[in-house]
């Protein structure tokens, strides 16, 4: 039983490191793309490769410890590395998730800021003013005693009651 044991610890130890490569390998080509600055994309690609192999590890170390019955301690092994196979595809297919939308937001405020610089852009070549200054209003107020008027005092007879808006 322990060489049952040692092997599948063995074939899933290898089994996690091969598909954390290529989350890797592949994961930083990806990132690569979107976030155009080599170093930044292989940091997050590391980042969540790192993440990728403490889970996968860690549901390793719990499946090890469960016991199969099958009657022949070669079948035992292999349904334990099938249930290892499971989960290993199931967190691959989580850190794909990640890694898309990181992907997505990455190249989403790409397109802002392009967009942003082509408006202003465009602003000083048509000579548009400038959006900055805001005027805020002044409150009403009361000219008899120079404070501003309470206007959230309202007199219900000059209140429409299709106008009401009501929620819940």
């Amino acid at each position: 039983m322990e060489q049952g044991y040692a092997v599948f610890l063995l074939l899933g130890v290898v089994l996690v490191l091969i598909d954390g490569q290529l989350i890797y390998r592949s994961g930083r080509a990806y990132m690569n793309r979107a976030y155009g600055d080599p170093e930044a994309a292989r940091s997050m690609t590391a980042l969540a490769t790192v993440l990728f192999h403490l889970v996968v590890l860690g549901l390793l170390a719990l499946v090890s410890i469960i016991t199969v019955n099958t009657g022949d301690p070669v079948k035992d092994v292999v349904v334990k590395l099938g249930v290892v196979l499971l989960l290993l595809a199931l967190v691959h297919a989580v850190t794909m998730m990640i890694l898309g939308r990181i992907r997505d937001r990455q190249l989403q405020q790409q397109l802002a800021d392009e967009m942003a610089e082509e408006h202003r852009q465009y602003e000083r070549e048509h000579n548009v003013p400038s959006q900055a200054v805001r005027v805020e209003p002044v409150p009403p107020v009361d000219t008899t005693r120079g404070q501003p008027l309470d206007t959230t005092r309202v007199d219900p007879t000059q209140v429409d009651p299709r106008q009401i808006k009501t929620t819940r």
